[in-house]
């Protein structure tokens, strides 16, 4: 039998190991932690029984994933948790605007022009869905499927989100709306291709939404990991590898991590010149995250943000043009753009009854060492007075105990690298998932299809491996 090693067990190198397990390979995975997941892992950060998803937290992309959903991950106790609505965006208004899961109540939200525009922005990739996440989560290159879709979906994705806020939407609503989404993309709003992740995660609302983990994040690499064993599969945990030389002989090995890990690992077996290309790959903005234990609901002046488990606390349009700027200036927002989830509104399982966990996160520059946690509270009482009076205990993260806790996380980069134009595609060089050496592959979120909890980078670098073997 043809023998695989597979280092890292977050979403991507879980999903090479199965995908190399269930072509009859003997694959053993090493992981440095006590525990799988990488960055999609829960713990009791603040006060027991208050369970928060360290890294993390909704999944709009998940729960698209064409893997996951080849799986059988209920077996294993996982189950998506769906809020009655994708996300909330508050306004200084006292309202809110909401992405509903169907494209009409959300088009209703946005007054008649815009509603008229959101809809026409969005109906085909709603009703082309499948086939849009075939060909964003597919190999790179690949001949289109459904290059009429991709074609339409080109049209917009290489614009600015900026630009395409402003020319598709006249009001604020509409324009906020975009621009919250869009920002998951960690890039300058007034970039090109920052748009493209707005239409995605947009799409995605309307169609298998954004969901979180019952239980927890961890619930789902738990789940990945079982079936990985159910295959025959081996995990030996607290097992960081740091020289690739001293693993057992194995035809294939891939490596969930980034570009500078890999350097390290690989030592003189790497070609000097690939070497000299890794070394060069960007990485993106850090990260200031802070987890609250809460004794109530985070008190939204707009409660239609109860609805929503995702909550774009940034303003308007602008506000957030300046926030996700920035950290690529190499400074920090006065007002920033704050990406906040309360899983426990819709999951039970997450805090003692009574109680409510969340988490909040701001972009920063690359490695940032400063406090954000000031300005991170003050966004959310912007919009939920009385806000700091509901928490009992907080934990905070900023860029360097990101990479300590994931060394992943480089400098506090959640995307795996900079979402640069060359970087979104040629990842992290031409070459893709090879690596000059031969049998040694990289599946991490260094490759395409990059950043998000899918697996999808983890599958389709097995499947390169099986064409080799």
């Amino acid at each position: 039998m043809a023998r695989a090693t597979v280092v890292g067990a977050g979403p991507n190198g879980l999903a090479a190991a199965i995908t190399l397990a269930s072509a009859g390979v003997e694959t053993t995975l090493y992981e440095a932690n006590g525990t799988v997941g990488g960055a999609c892992r829960s713990e009791e950060l603040t006060l027991p029984g208050f369970v928060h998803d360290v890294g993390s937290s909704a999944y709009p992309v998940g729960v698209a994933s064409p893997f996951f959903a080849s799986l059988p991950l209920g077996r294993y106790g996982h189950r998506w948790v769906q809020p009655e609505a994708a996300v909330a965006h508050p306004l200084d208004d006292g309202t809110a605007v909401m992405l509903e899961h169907d494209l009409v109540a959300t088009c209703e939200g946005l007054g008649r022009a815009d509603g008229m525009a959101y809809r026409g922005l969005m109906r085909e990739f709603v009703g082309e869905w499948p086939a849009l996440v075939r060909e964003i989560l597919g190999p790179v290159p690949h001949w289109p499927r459904s290059p009429l879709v991709l074609a339409r979906f080109g049209t917009y994705a290489v614009l600015p989100a900026a630009t395409l806020a402003r020319s598709a939407f006249r009001g604020e609503r509409g324009r906020a709306l975009f621009a919250g989404l869009a920002a998951h993309s960690v890039r300058p709003l007034t970039s090109a291709l920052s748009a493209a992740v707005g239409l995605v995660l947009g799409a995605a609302g309307h169609t298998t939404g954004w969901p979180v983990v019952e239980g927890g994040a961890g619930r789902l690499t738990d789940a990945l990991a079982a079936h990985f064993e159910s295959l025959g599969g081996v995990i030996r945990l607290n097992s960081r590898v740091q020289d690739l030389g001293a693993l057992p002989g194995a035809e294939v090995t891939l490596c969930d991590v980034t570009p500078r890990q890999l350097v390290g690992m690989a030592g003189e077996r790497m070609p000097a010149g690939y070497r000299k290309q890794l070394q060069s790959y960007k990485y993106g903005p850090g990260t200031f995250k802070v987890d609250w234990a809460l004794r109530e609901p985070i008190p939204w002046r707009a409660k239609e943000c109860l609805r929503a488990a995702t909550v774009h606390v940034g303003g308007t349009l602008e506000e957030m043009i300046a926030s996700e700027a920035a950290p690529w200036r190499g400074k920090t927002a006065a007002r920033p753009f704050v990406l906040l989830v309360q899983p426990s509104l819709f999951d039970a399982t997450r805090a003692p009854e009574g109680g409510h966990t969340a988490w909040g996160y701001c972009h920063v520059p690359h490695g940032a060492e400063g406090s954000m946690l000031e300005a991170i509270e003050a966004q959310v009482e912007r919009f939920a007075p009385g806000f700091r009076e509901c928490v009992v205990a907080r934990r905070v993260m900023g860029s360097s105990d990101l990479e300590a806790w994931d060394a992943n996380l480089v400098g506090g980069d959640l995307s795996g690298g900079a979402m640069t134009p060359w970087q979104m595609v040629m990842r992290p060089t031409p070459s893709l998932y090879t690596t000059g050496m031969a049998g040694v592959y990289l599946c991490s979120s260094s490759t395409p299809p990059g950043g998000g909890v899918h697996g999808m980078c983890g599958v389709l670098a097995a499947k390169r491996a099986l064409e080799w073997m």
